[in-house]
């Protein structure tokens, strides 16, 4: 399992390079336009939020992924906190979704039940 330090590093690597998008409208123009490859939505998004990406990366074929929290997500690019992230490089976005899929290899693929079987096995601990 890839500890998720290297995923936040990668972000800020990707922030560094100006090849992330964030905040909602931009990301969902992005995807629309097909300029995105790889969206990240943070684990504590709203309902109304997780279900327009969602819909959008669904339709127009753009991987997705939950993962940390919007405070964790701004902390990694050098921002405030966001909830939503676009990366539009592709080389990037391959070397990202790998480390993602790795780091939830084993895990349910659902945003709702992730969260809440990562949460209590990381309080067995």
């Amino acid at each position: 399992m890839t500890d998720p330090k290297k995923i936040f590093q990668l972000l800020g690597m990707a922030a560094r390079a100006r090849m992330i998008i964030t905040g909602e409208e931009l990301v969902l123009r992005d995807v629309r336009s097909n300029t995105a490859h790889l969206v990240i939505i943070a684990e504590d998004a709203s309902k109304n939020t997780m279900k327009k990406v969602t819909d959008k990366c669904t339709f127009y074929n753009v991987e997705k992924h939950v993962f940390g929290s919007r405070e964790d997500l701004g902390h990694a690019i050098g921002k405030e906190s966001r909830v939503v992230l676009a990366l539009t490089d592709a080389g990037f976005a391959k070397k990202l979704s790998g480390l993602l899929n790795e780091y939830n290899r084993g895990w349910a693929n659902d945003e709702n039940t992730c969260t809440r079987i990562r949460e209590t096995s990381e309080s067995d601990k």
